[in-house]
């Protein structure tokens, strides 16, 4: 499968991160893509840029090094109801909305981003932040500490024609989720995705300029279930733009 996007990608204003857009833009158009979006991250986590700074991106060249480059937010979401850490009068301009679960940082220290409740609350706060007009895509939704109803969960991306994430930084055997067994949720996942023709992307979740575009262990997943390619939206990039609000006004 020919991978031409990714979009989900962090640069250092998102606080633990380690370059800058152009940074990023050349790392993608070396690895071979056509698109990119740089997705930081709302202002729940610690460190992250102010509000101000999603208000601001008509001052970004949308294209770079040939790249096409899409401004946009990973959304925290802070509760079981599918609430946003910004409200969308502060994301008129973003181009891809991105919501995630975040219930911790890498050296385990808690903050108030998201506390994982059981099965039946974690589902519904993905299913209400896909309610949402500015959301797009549902980040990393394979942590395996926030266990959910994938069957419920699928139903509700394709009700809401919203995309499900395959997050390739959730394989990193370093990374929390690597560690409990993300790769297995995936399956879960994709298995009612084709069944209920839910469509996904595959992401890096880049949080250096090295990390863009590299699909390898989600490719070997897809491949080794035989998952249906035209339920891959990577490989299309007007497929991919059909599911962002933005270019659907």
């Amino acid at each position: 499968m020919d991978f031409l996007l990714d979009s989900h990608s962090h640069t250092f204003m998102s606080g633990h991160a380690y370059n800058t857009v152009q940074e990023m833009a050349l790392a993608a158009k070396e690895f071979g893509l056509k698109a990119l979006a740089i997705t930081e991250h709302g202002p729940t986590i610690p460190g992250t840029c102010a509000p101000i700074y999603f208000t601001n991106f008509n001052v970004i060249d949308r294209r770079m090094y040939g790249i096409e480059l899409l401004m946009g937010i990973e959304l925290n979401i802070v509760d079981y109801q599918g609430g946003l850490d910004l409200s969308s009068g502060s994301l008129r301009k973003i181009d891809v909305g991105i919501a995630s679960v975040h219930p911790n940082v890498g050296n385990g220290e808690n903050y108030p981003a998201y506390i994982p409740g059981d099965v039946k609350e974690n589902t519904r706060a993905y299913l209400g932040a896909m309610e949402s007009p500015d959301v797009d895509i549902i980040g990393h939704p394979d942590d395996p500490r926030v266990p959910v109803d994938y069957e419920a969960l699928v139903k509700g991306a394709r009700e809401n024609h919203v995309l499900l994430e395959l997050n390739a930084s959730s394989l990193d055997p370093m990374n929390v989720r690597g560690k409990g067994g993300a790769a297995e949720n995936m399956k879960k996942m994709l298995a009612f995705c084709e069944r209920y023709g839910t469509h996904v992307i595959v992401n890096s979740d880049a949080h250096c300029a090295c990390a863009i575009g590299r699909f390898d262990k989600i490719a070997a997943i897809l491949q080794d279930i035989h998952f249906p390619e035209e339920l891959v939206v990577n490989r299309d990039l007007t497929l991919y733009k059909s599911f962002l609000h933005r270019f659907r006004k």
